[in-house]
């Protein structure tokens, strides 16, 4: 079964190509025949787009982004024509998943794209301006693009969390947010649900058996608390932009201070947008960076404000993972992912010292290497932790592949 995966995000777009043909899921991800990976980070800029494949790097194009349905076709052919071809033409793809941000209080799990489920997916843009639009856009490309035959699955980020408690989803504001589906969401359940998986596999143990706290820290950074293989807790809320200190975003703050620049700075809600989800964070703090690598580096040379930031950083994200802890009762393994959780030495000891109260105890040589998919806890703690690389496409694709196995057993 050939898989296409379609990850696009606000400033990314990302897709591969898997091949799985065995009866049943391999455990580990197979080597994608095909990868494109576009950087649309900078404004009003055209992306860089890169196509691999097995032979390695071997298409760069410019792609307007602004006009991206237009230019997707000659994009995505690449797949079936030029020296990047990879399959004889478009009839080779059997389904297309999509990574879709937001799914609101209506999808629970992943599930086939209808044109019914294509609109709701674009009405739900009210509550993921950034993100939703663009999926729906990639939804109807691949239409167009590949035909109405071949079926497309939609995999939320939210799903992975529509199983948190209303003591956990539910604002302290008037019961009337409820109602107008103003609630704590979640983000990151993707790679957060696929983490607690193999955090299980790797620990040979029942995922149900297991109380795990996932730590999803890249440029966004979120938190899950996961009991009984379902998520009880998590950092983001009704937008990815609550919880933890991230790249450029500023994580949670408090309300009185936008209703102080309201009123005394005139601020706009643009401006307000502008201000809370690309000028804070790490970058807002430091003035250096929005990179942890980069903060870190000016952190060594004496730079007092990089230095602030990797302590605002760290200290958010205690006092964060001590609630998951709570929300949990307990911890049996603490799983590290995404760029600054699975390259950062420095962060994941920070971030583990204040726990030996638990007999959390890291071992330091394994720490210090490249541990991905790799238990970094002494022998002795009765506490794992881990580094486990995020395959978020891969867990799209498997999610397609039990879609359409499940769909073949009924017919």
């Amino acid at each position: 079964m050939k898989i296409l995966v379609l990850n696009a995000g606000s400033s990314s777009l990302k897709s591969c190509l898997d091949d799985v043909t065995a009866t049943s899921l391999p455990q580990e991800p197979p080597c994608p025949l095909w990868e494109l990976k576009a950087d649309c980070s900078e404004r009003g800029k055209p992306a860089e787009v890169a196509v691999h494949t097995g032979a390695g790097p071997a298409v760069a194009r410019q792609v307007c982004v602004e006009h991206l349905r237009e230019q997707f076709r000659p994009t995505l052919a690449t797949l079936w024509t030029g020296e990047t071809r990879v399959i004889a033409d478009r009839s080779e793809i059997d389904v297309v998943g999509h990574r879709v941000v937001h799914g609101g209080e209506k999808f629970r799990e992943s599930t086939w794209i209808t044109p019914e489920v294509a609109q709701a997916i674009d009405r739900l843009s009210v509550f993921a301006p950034a993100h939703n639009p663009i999926e729906f856009d990639i939804i109807e490309a691949i239409g167009s693009v590949l035909g109405p035959n071949v079926p497309q699955v939609a995999v939320f980020d939210t799903a992975f969390h529509s199983t948190l408690p209303p003591a956990a989803y539910v604002y302290g504001g008037p019961y009337e947010w409820l109602e107008q589906g103003i609630r704590r969401y979640g983000f990151h359940g993707i790679n957060h649900r696929y983490c607690a998986e193999r955090t299980a596999q790797l620990l040979g143990r029942p995922l149900e058996s297991l109380r795990l706290i996932t730590c999803h820290l890249g440029n966004g950074c979120s938190l899950a608390a996961v009991r009984d293989g379902r998520s009880v807790d998590t950092t983001m809320g009704f937008t990815p932009l609550e919880g933890l200190v991230m790249g450029t975003r500023s994580g949670s703050v408090d309300p009185g201070i936008l209703i102080h620049l309201l009123r005394q700075r005139s601020f706009t809600a643009d401006q307000l947008d502008e201000l809370l989800n690309r000028k804070s964070g790490l970058l807002g703090i430091s003035g250096v960076s929005s990179d942890m690598r980069q903060v870190l580096a000016a952190a060594a040379e004496g730079n007092p404000r990089a230095k602030l930031a990797f302590e605002v950083f760290v200290h958010r994200l205690r006092s964060s993972i001590g609630a998951m802890l709570a929300a949990l009762g307990g911890l049996d393994a603490l799983t590290f992912t995404a760029g600054i959780g699975e390259n950062s030495p420095v962060v994941r000891a920070a971030a583990c010292d204040p726990f030996g109260f638990l007999g959390l105890k890291l071992d330091a040589e394994k720490n210090s290497r490249a541990p991905l998919d790799q238990d970094i806890a002494s022998t002795d703690s009765p506490v794992r932790v881990l580094v486990v690389r995020a395959q978020e496409d891969w867990a799209i694709a498997r999610e397609c592949w039990k879609l359409a196995q499940a769909k073949r057993e009924r017919n």
